[in-house]
């Protein structure tokens, strides 16, 4: 209840206007009976207030039928950053839901990232567009060649990615043009509502979940979201959730159980986000909750991982009935980067660690954790 609404439902009725005032008539019955009220007579601070309302109601007495008027102006506070704007637009295509999510297309297409294991490749492009551009200007026949390094082209580009190294895997995993959880789950859904909060007062961007349908079914989708440019990566934390995050996935499965919903998730993360703020707020204790619940859920779980799964970070939503991993996914319990720098006191010693955790999605498959590989 307000103040206003506290003083108005005391001392009568009120009347308030456009510009924000709010004017009430005094009942002298009422301001009496409130003046004697074990309400007001228990307050500390009953002198001081007798003194200023005794005052008030004397001349509302001596005036017979004078208003006693008090006069407040609603302050306008802070506005919010909603993730609709202010003025909708009535004639959008894809439904007013829409505007709960805060992912839109990019204005930008996004720049070609070409990997140092695929220089060779982007040799070969070069002088296969060069030939093309010589015999454009000179009007040679020079099918013979172009035709000889385009098939070079075809072959070495399936040599590479035939006999990739669990280096070289983890950097496609870490490609930041590679497709998110949004826009997998928008792609393979019908219809899409993004759902927030974790019912604690915040929201976590850096964890997406939401309902979608397949089939004119529906399923919770849960994931963990990386930008596709550096604006996005700092408002999604480069996908490394908060606490928050975990106990707004623990609410949507919960939410998904008591429903009878099939829990879906995505996991594309280099780990949970491990700053002070997070390890006071109960990170590992948020973690352990969700792997805890996701152990004693009815509903099946299926996870997919799409980029990256880092240690208890990817854990935390990925305790599923079945576990599927993208060909170029991995999944680790600590970056080959930091097992490196512990076991070879030098990150140099990368490509080493990446062997030896056994990171890639085929490894997992022969070791029966992941249940299938999609290409």
């Amino acid at each position: 209840m307000t103040t206003i609404s506290l003083v108005a439902g005391n001392c009568g009725r009120g009347r308030g206007y456009e510009d924000g005032r709010f004017e009430f008539r005094s009942n002298l019955y009422l301001g009496k009976d409130f003046l004697a009220s074990d309400l007001f007579n228990n307050n500390p601070f009953r002198r001081r207030a007798n003194g200023c309302l005794s005052k008030a109601l004397k001349g509302f007495e001596n005036g017979n039928g004078r208003r006693f008027r008090v006069i407040a102006r609603v302050k306008k506070g802070k506005k919010h950053d909603y993730p609709w704007p202010d003025n909708i637009d009535l004639d959008i295509k894809d439904g007013h839901l829409t505007y709960l999510s805060h992912f839109k297309p990019l204005a930008e297409k996004p720049k070609p990232v070409t990997l140092p294991f695929e220089k060779p490749l982007v040799d070969l492009e070069k002088k296969i567009i060069e030939v093309c551009r010589m015999a454009d200007e000179t009007g040679l026949d020079f099918t013979d060649q172009i035709g000889a390094l385009e098939n070079k082209y075809q072959q070495a580009l399936k040599d590479l990615y035939t006999h990739l190294t669990p280096i070289q895997r983890l950097a496609i995993a870490r490609h930041p043009n590679r497709p998110t959880a949004l826009d997998h789950i928008l792609n393979i859904t019908e219809k899409w509502v993004e759902l927030h909060g974790d019912r604690a007062g915040y929201d976590d961007p850096a964890m997406v979940t939401g309902i979608g349908t397949m089939d004119g079914k529906s399923y919770m989708f849960i994931g963990q979201q990386k930008g596709r440019n550096t604006k996005e990566n700092i408002f999604r934390n480069f996908a490394m959730p908060t606490p928050h995050g975990y106990r707004k996935a623990l609410r949507m499965m919960k939410y998904a159980d008591h429903h009878g919903l099939p829990i879906i998730t995505f996991v594309d993360t280099p780990g949970a986000y491990a700053d002070l703020k997070s390890e006071e707020l109960g990170q590992g204790e948020a973690i352990a909750h969700n792997l805890r619940t996701m152990f004693g859920l009815k509903v099946p779980i299926v996870t997919v991982v799409v980029g990256e799964g880092g240690s208890g970070g990817a854990l935390a939503i990925a305790c599923p009935n079945k576990l599927f991993m993208l060909e170029n996914s991995v999944l680790y319990v600590a970056s080959p980067e930091a097992c490196a720098a512990i076991l070879w006191k030098s990150s140099q010693a990368a490509p080493k660690a990446a062997e030896k955790l056994r990171i890639t999605a085929q490894e997992h498959y022969k070791r029966k954790i992941a249940d299938g590989i999609i290409p």
